[in-house]
């Protein structure tokens, strides 16, 4: 394959959100067995191009590794004497830098697949985001689903909650009330959601927050819902414009997340 093939495969990894470190050679002095520029793309189970192979290589890519294991987002910089330190006959000296690549991804799981949801999926699908989308209605799904999503056609979407990560983001917007209630309950119950937000009037969500708190749930529990969900400064009823309030208030609340700006800032 090409040297440059490390452009696609980099391109397809930013795409799925997986995280890699690519392995740049900055700097050269004396022999060594690639040139200046030359990269190498280092998941946890693959690796792209080369910058040079034998030990040099070996020990690159164990340092990529151990990055990534350890969840490391900043430029690191390595300056190998190949002879003196790997024992390799070319002899020279070579830096390389390591540059973690990651895409953002928040886990986000949508219930419901009315038309709200469809338009909204179309703008969240393009976010730092990885979907389960659940209903139980498998008809309602439109034909194309984006790579960011996962359908989930399940007969009791409330169990499917104990299945989603933990510090998710929930939005639930079903065709029933009464299961939409369920799901809310059985959100609230974790407690362990970054994000949980219910579509509903004011009046169906003060009925919720009456019944959840007839329910044992304390008040401090019960703010930390969402709903109405979206942006309260729009007003329009039309799926589109319902699905682009949802959307904002979401890249609002992840864009003030640490972990967002440490990454943004780097």
């Amino acid at each position: 394959m090409p040297d440059d093939n490390w452009i696609y495969e980099l391109a397809s990894f930013y795409d799925q959100g997986l995280a890699c470190v690519m392995v740049t050679v900055l700097e050269n002095r004396g022999s060594v067995p690639r040139e200046i520029g030359a990269k190498m793309l280092v998941t946890l189970d693959s690796v792209i191009a080369s910058v040079g192979g034998g030990r040099l290589e070996f020990k690159a890519i164990e340092i990529a590794r151990a990055m990534l294991e350890a969840g490391e987002n900043q430029l690191k910089l390595e300056t190998f004497n190949l002879s003196a330190h790997l024992g390799q006959c070319c002899g020279g000296i070579t830096t390389l830098s390591f540059e973690p690549v990651t895409r953002n991804h928040f886990h986000l799981a949508l219930f419901g697949a009315g038309h709200v949801a469809k338009a909204l999926i179309k703008i969240i699908s393009t976010l730092p985001f990885q979907i389960t989308w659940i209903d139980s209605r498998s008809h309602v799904f439109p034909e194309h689903i984006p790579t960011s999503v996962t359908k989930s056609v399940s007969d009791d979407p409330v169990a499917e909650i104990s299945q989603i990560p933990a510090a998710s983001y929930f939005l639930v917007m079903t065709h029933n009330h009464q299961l939409d209630f369920e799901i809310t309950r059985a959100i609230l119950k974790r407690n362990d959601f970054a994000y949980f937000g219910l579509i509903g009037s004011a009046t169906k969500c003060e009925r919720f927050r009456h019944q959840l708190s007839q329910s044992g749930f304390s008040q401090e529990v019960i703010d930390k819902m969402t709903c109405p969900v979206g942006l309260n400064t729009v007003k329009g009823k039309h799926p589109s414009e319902i699905a682009v309030s949802i959307a904002a208030q979401l890249i609002a609340y992840y864009q003030n997340q640490p972990q967002h700006k440490k990454i943004s800032d780097k």
